[in-house]
């Protein structure tokens, strides 16, 4: 069989198995398995695979990946890696995949960052993927990315390192708990895709989210509890004039937008998505 016959039959299983990309994601592990890209897959996929040592472990290692990817475990799981504004960040079960929507917050950041210099803080970053996507942006600022789980800023500070990023760094907190012990607490931006979603949201059954991690996914109030407590204490932390951006559910745009008048944030606005949901807002703290 040539390499295209495997990827169209790994294809035709996964679609069989209810994935939303079965093509790309055959394509993906495929790759990942031989260490090429897709343009060598393209220009040589009419080729056979072999019947050497290293052929046949291919076949079966891309066989287990593919059945893995039947049973669901999301392909940034299996490959180890996503790509998030064009960076190629390492992956781990211990913190979210990285996904488009979310390049939106980064966007509603770079908006607001018209000095030259700075300071960005990024809330439960995960992989990092925010920070690092702001800190390539911005070479002049200086970005803390913060979690509370110990393997997600390790992970994160794996990311910097591989990215050469020396703008960032990444340090172990419950949101700001460890920022008050730091010699300098006054942000400029302060961005966050906290938890956000109800625990009786039947989402959590489906797709990829069943594999990531809940604590980074649920938040009590419906949802609201962890955009409350930032909305409220980050003000504490901003500069005057600072933007705080948070990302949300698709729905909950007006009721974070109301948490912000309430706590005294000013010039308040959400953002859409590339699919036209309210996905971010903003509010500023007020200069005066």
């Amino acid at each position: 069989m040539t390499l295209e016959a495997h990827v169209r039959r790994a294809a035709r299983r996964l679609e069989q198995a209810g994935s939303p990309t079965p093509r790309l994601d055959a394509e993906v592990l495929l790759l990942h398995v031989i260490g090429r890209d897709r343009t060598w897959l393209y220009t040589w996929g009419d080729q056979p695979w072999g019947d050497a040592a290293e052929s046949r472990w291919h076949r079966a290692r891309f066989d287990a990946l593919v059945a893995a990817r039947a049973q669901g475990t999301p392909v940034a799981y299996l490959t180890g890696e996503r790509e998030f504004w064009g960076l190629r960040l390492a992956t781990s079960p211990g913190t979210l995949i990285p996904r488009p929507d979310t390049e939106t917050l980064v966007e509603a950041a770079l908006a607001r960052a018209a000095a030259p210099a700075g300071r960005l803080l990024d809330l439960g970053t995960g992989t990092g993927a925010v920070a690092l996507a702001f800190a390539c942006e911005c070479p002049g600022w200086q970005v803390v990315g913060v979690d509370i789980r110990t393997e997600a800023v390790a992970l994160a500070r794996h990311n910097a390192a591989a990215l050469g990023l020396d703008n960032a760094r990444f340090i172990h907190s419950d949101w700001f708990d460890a920022l008050e012990r730091e010699a300098e607490t006054a942000f400029d931006l302060i961005v966050a895709n906290p938890p956000y979603i109800a625990d009786s949201d039947p989402h959590l059954a489906l797709g990829d989210v069943r594999f990531e991690p809940r604590s980074a996914l649920v938040a009590g109030a419906e949802g609201y509890a962890d955009l409350s407590l930032l909305v409220d204490r980050a003000r504490a932390f901003l500069a005057p004039g600072g933007w705080l951006a948070l990302e949300h559910g698709h729905t909950q745009a007006a009721g974070v937008r109301a948490m912000l008048g309430r706590a005294g944030y000013a010039r308040v606005v959400s953002v859409r998505d590339l699919g036209s949901h309210e996905r971010v807002s903003l509010g500023q703290r007020p200069a005066a």
